[in-house]
């Protein structure tokens, strides 16, 4: 496991009621976010990453607006949304 380390000012976290423990948190789950975002790192890795389950951070990326649903065009995402009214 890498370690990285960031430094915020003691200001920010004041300012914002954050406690180390809750920067780190946040730290964590922003690189997780992004790495998922634009880097096509997978949602166990991110999850990882963040601390989080895979449920919390599928979770997490909803309330980020991030999707997990990847479609090239109309045509995929029709199909797709057939293939799933289908297995019901």
């Amino acid at each position: 496991m890498c370690s990285v380390s960031i430094n915020i000012p003691e200001a920010v976290l004041y300012d914002k009621c954050l406690n180390q423990k809750q920067a780190e948190q946040m730290a964590k789950r922003a690189v997780a976010l992004y790495c998922y975002a634009h880097m096509d790192v997978s949602i166990g890795y991110c999850a990882e990453i963040a601390g989080l389950t895979e449920e919390e951070f599928l979770r997490f990326l909803g309330e980020n607006g991030i999707s997990v649903f990847h479609f090239d065009n109309e045509h995929e995402f029709l199909e797709e949304l057939q293939n799933a009214e289908s297995y019901c």
